[in-house]
């Protein structure tokens, strides 16, 4: 018997209350080829963007670097160590970590590829870092970018700073070229799907029995941004991040997700 706790059963009614149906062929831009069949449209000028480098992204309340054991490590591990009873780990396809040794380790046998390619989060105000995050599945012959492995600590979450380093990823991705940036998830974390789409990403379905993690059957929400979405998201960043957007104690006039939602292709 599957036992759902406080606020999953509403969780799952996302599944049937904001269903993404099928587009009707003739709603899908396409054209007809020589044959008489819909194709989809030609890009004729279509160039494979590169791959995001191995390079610090500069903003005004945070900085991100390519993770570095050697120099963020320590400092990751005792961000971390706020999270007392590891449940920022739950839905992470590993941690939470025993030791600094451990966490280190993991960092040095994962963390340095391209791909995924890892960034720290330095918070302007602290000088140190206290999150993470990294594109993965980077398909320049498609166009396509996944931002994830996002681990905030505790000082992280909730601050312009955390908001921050997304637009950031987000700005580089497209301004490199990419169609397509994606935001998948476990469709029972909730904090994730809401964020998602408070950062702009429109839901695009649930894949069931998607993966397998920590020895638990995951169902995956899918969340994309579009080139086509990007100037208008932009703008709405601009107008959250403006210092006219926060009072003198820091706290937002605005919130983002009334300048982002009206951009969004769909919700769930």
């Amino acid at each position: 018997m599957a036992i759902f706790p406080p606020g999953v059963p509403a969780l799952l009614a996302l599944y049937t209350c904001h269903p993404v149906l099928p587009v009707p062929i003739n709603e899908t831009p396409h054209t007809l080829n020589e044959l008489g069949q819909p194709v989809g449209l030609s890009l004729p000028d279509w160039e494979p963007p590169r791959r995001p480098l191995r390079e610090p992204l500069q903003g005004r309340f945070c900085r991100l670097e390519p993770l570095d054991p050697d120099r963020h490590a320590e400092d990751l591990y005792a961000a971390n160590g706020r999270d007392e009873d590891g449940s920022s780990w739950t839905y992470m396809p590993y941690g939470p970590f025993a030791s600094r040794a451990a966490y280190r380790a993991w960092m040095t046998d994962y963390c340095l590829r391209d791909d995924p390619l890892f960034f720290a989060i330095f918070d302007h105000s602290v000088g140190k870092p206290v999150g993470v995050a990294s594109y993965l599945r980077i398909a320049p012959a498609d166009g396509s970018i996944e931002v994830g492995h996002i681990h905030y600590s505790e000082q992280l979450r909730r601050t312009p700073v955390a908001t921050e380093a997304m637009y950031l990823m987000m700005k580089n991705a497209f301004e490199l070229g990419y169609r397509r940036y994606e935001w998948k998830c476990d469709a029972l974390h909730a904090a994730s799907r809401a964020a998602a789409q408070r950062l702009g990403f429109s839901y695009e379905g649930v894949f069931i029995q998607a993966t397998v993690y920590k020895g638990r059957s995951r169902d995956t929400a899918w969340y994309a941004v579009l080139d086509g979405d990007w100037p208008a998201l932009r703008e709405a960043f601009h107008q959250w991040l403006d210092p006219a957007n926060f009072d003198q104690r820091g706290r937002q006039r605005t919130r983002l997700s009334a300048l982002t939602r009206p951009i969004l292709r769909s919700i769930g």
